[in-house]
């Protein structure tokens, strides 16, 4: 991962490299985050490279944590086995 800050310490943003590495994916899946909007990110400089800032990944990974516990849960539940109502 990129290291450009000053004394060693971490950047405010990643490049989508950076995040795609976090995340353990390929660059084209984490344009693909972003591009959906799942995964918020600000196009910055003359040639529009995208960033991401760090807290952003972090509540993103974060979100992602909670919504597996969720799912999880659902499927361990009585209602896991419930076809949905459809309405008139």
């Amino acid at each position: 991962m990129n290291d450009d800050s000053p004394a060693g310490g971490l950047a405010r943003f990643l490049t989508l490299a950076d995040a795609a590495e976090l995340l353990s994916i390929s660059t084209r899946q984490a344009y693909a985050l972003v591009h959906s909007g799942e995964l918020p990110a600000i196009r910055v400089g003359a040639a529009g490279h995208w960033r991401v800032e760090r807290t952003v990944m972090e509540s993103y990974i974060e979100a992602m944590y909670e919504e597996t516990r969720r799912y999880t849960l659902w499927n361990q539940s009585d209602f896991a086995n419930v076809t949905a109502a459809s309405f008139p």
